[in-house]
């Protein structure tokens, strides 16, 4: 497990906890099922309780129909057929049943792509809340993950990825991301424990 590279600076009220797709098609028997999300998911409630108010959940959406999309992806949904949305169930394309209780207060923000800056409303809620640092978790960490937390780097975000809290369907492509975040992106990027995000970002912040 990478080491904690967090930064000595308070986590205060204008961060934001962003919970990346920890929806049931990734933890039911899928083709796109994440093996150890069910292990994080103590981590992530954990959490997403300490501070509901300040938490805000992306869910990924498929197409409609295999085959559907623009350019790859309409290759990729045809490689996917069984994961569009005339195939999976409502349950599946919702949050987790353990973190739905925290919609509302908690946000959604749906995606079509890896990414929840592009097509959506996300940087305008953000701003909003005059948030300045971001914290993330959920899953894949080489994949959705990967997308949000360089999209915030770009957009000058504290950046704060728990470690504990990610999960992947590759061991090995999880313990890299995590290597690059640490070295490779360090200036823009920090790595962190769940021990450590809740002993820093204390509750009396949001007061």
């Amino acid at each position: 497990m990478s080491r904690s590279t967090l930064r000595d600076e308070p986590i205060g009220s204008t961060a934001v906890h962003i919970c990346v797709d920890m929806q049931g098609m990734f933890l039911a028997d899928t083709p796109w099922a994440l093996p150890w999300m069910e292990r994080v998911l103590p981590n992530v409630v954990e959490l997403c309780r300490a501070h509901p108010n300040q938490l805000l959940f992306t869910r990924f959406i498929p197409a409609r129909r295999p085959g559907a999309g623009q350019g790859t992806w309409k290759r990729y949904y045809e490689r996917w057929a069984t994961m569009t949305l005339d195939h999976l169930t409502a349950d599946q394309v919702r949050l987790v049943p353990e973190l739905r209780q925290f919609v509302p207060p908690a946000l959604v923000v749906d995606k079509p792509i890896y990414s929840p800056w592009l097509g959506s409303d996300l940087r305008a809620r953000l701003a909003a809340r005059s948030c300045d640092t971001i914290i993330v978790t959920g899953g894949e960490t080489d994949m959705c993950v990967l997308s949000t937390v360089l999209g915030a780097v770009d957009y000058g975000l504290r950046t704060i990825v728990v470690r504990d809290a990610l999960c992947s369907a590759s061991d090995e492509a999880h313990e890299a991301m995590l290597s690059l975040f640490s070295n490779r992106y360090g200036q823009h990027i920090e790595t962190a424990s769940t021990e450590d995000i809740l002993e820093r970002w204390a509750p009396n912040a949001l007061a």
